[in-house]
């Protein structure tokens, strides 16, 4: 079995939220608690690799192409497959945050 360790924590803004923040270094099998905050609910994953302090982590699979949903906004889509518990990062996500070549989910004219 991956588990080792203690339970870390992991931060999600929105229940809709599709990745959370760690708010510990993670090491490959931890468990990590996720806690929402706009709810009372949390859930529990397990790491598939190390990720450090302050990063994200999926929360479910994650398909090419899909948005990266955090804050309950739209802040990138995966360039690759990512699967629940992977890192998710600029090696794998495009930023759709800021850019002015491209209009965001919901935006009108």
């Amino acid at each position: 079995m991956l588990l080792s360790g203690d339970v870390k924590i992991g931060l999600a803004i929105k229940s809709a939220d599709n990745v959370a923040t760690v708010l510990n270094d993670v090491s490959y099998g931890d468990r990590i608690l996720i806690k929402f905050a706009d709810t009372t609910n949390t859930s529990t994953i397990i790491s598939r690799e190390n990720i450090p302090f302050g990063f994200k982590v999926a929360l479910k699979n994650i398909q090419k192409g899909e948005y990266i949903i955090k804050y309950g906004e739209v802040i990138g889509r995966a360039t690759e497959f990512i699967g629940e518990g992977h890192l998710v990062h600029v090696h794998n996500v495009e930023g759709l945050r800021g850019r002015g070549d491209l209009k965001m989910v919901g935006e009108k004219n």
